[in-house]
């Protein structure tokens, strides 16, 4: 058995997984999420913002000394969409080298490409599915894109990386709170546009079961659930009818951000962005309708971060 850490750092949160893999399996240590907004503004710009960097060390410094008390053995540290995009990620690169290589000498991140983040995501999320809900379609909807990836237990069929995500599209379009129609009809029009794109290479009325990950996925799935605050444990694998994911995702786009923070399950980083990811959402279900293959979403809780874990190199 070795101890692992896996580190995800997106265009919205960054999060640490540390484990213990035993033939391939996973037990968690430990798991933690930190909104840290890394890619503000990187869409209009194409640079991080100082403040966004700063951010992303306070919370790394404090998962520096989680993964020391540990006991880690390897770690690997992923950059996906936002870092992909910024004309100045030498500077977070070297913020990040300089708090893990004290750890495991040569640790930094690594920026990999929407193919592999396809991959990865796609790896953490079907461990625990049934091989006779295959071929599933694993959605990864994250701050800056979104992963389309095509499989069965065997492994990846096909995948694609859109550049839409919950923090991207809100950025773009909804500046009004709440958003105007106008803003969200032009949002979900470019959201449909890009899964056309992805839709030719990854063909969605081929899968049987579509499987959501990441953070917009599992608080529509606890909001339609009724949860009063949030609870991973009973988010994880749950089943959301379209009728509920439909409702869920209307209402949330047109609330204000004082109305959607109210809500018990909402973390405080995800109001101001969760409109945009509820918009690909809904637009990937009425997709999934369209086609008449899929007709509830599956949510889990394992994704990206427990693929990135079970692919350290120890």
């Amino acid at each position: 058995m070795t101890r692992v850490a896996a580190i995800d750092c997106g265009t919205n949160s960054i999060r640490l997984l540390v484990a213990d893999v035993k033939d391939g399996v996973l037990t968690d240590v430990a798991r933690e999420m930190r909104i840290v907004r890394l890619g503000q503004g990187v869409d209009a710009t194409g640079a991080f913002a100082s403040e966004a960097i700063e951010r992303t060390r306070d919370a790394l410094q404090e998962y520096a000394g989680i993964i020391r008390e540990s006991g880690v053995s390897a770690l690997r540290m992923v950059a996906t969409s936002a870092t992909r995009d910024a004309s100045n990620r030498e500077d977070f690169f070297a913020m990040t080298r300089e708090i893990l290589d004290p750890i495991v000498a040569g640790s930094v991140a690594e920026v990999i490409t929407g193919d592999e983040e396809a991959r990865l995501s796609f790896a953490g999320a079907v461990g625990e599915l049934n091989a006779a809900g295959a071929p599933f379609l694993v959605v990864d909807l994250g701050g800056g894109s979104t992963e389309l990836v095509l499989g069965d237990n065997k492994g990846v069929k096909a995948a694609f990386s859109a550049n839409i995500g919950c923090v991207r599209l809100t950025e773009r379009f909804l500046h009004s709170d709440p958003p105007t129609a106008d803003e969200i009809a032009s949002a979900r029009e470019y959201v449909r546009a890009k899964l056309e794109e992805a839709f030719e290479e990854v063909s969605i009325g081929n899968a049987t079961s579509w499987v959501g990950v990441a953070g917009t996925m599992t608080t529509i799935a606890a909001i339609a659930s009724g949860l009063t605050e949030y609870d991973a444990e009973k988010v994880h694998l749950t089943r959301v009818p379209f009728a509920d994911l439909f409702e869920v995702c209307d209402r949330l786009v047109n609330m204000t951000r004082a109305e959607r923070s109210e809500l018990g399950p909402m973390h405080p980083g995800r109001v101001d962005v969760i409109g945009g990811g509820s918009i690909v959402c809904s637009v990937l279900a009425e997709e999934f309708e369209r086609r008449g293959a899929v007709s509830t979403l599956i949510v889990s809780e394992h994704d990206i971060l427990d693929g990135i874990a079970l692919s350290v190199k120890v």
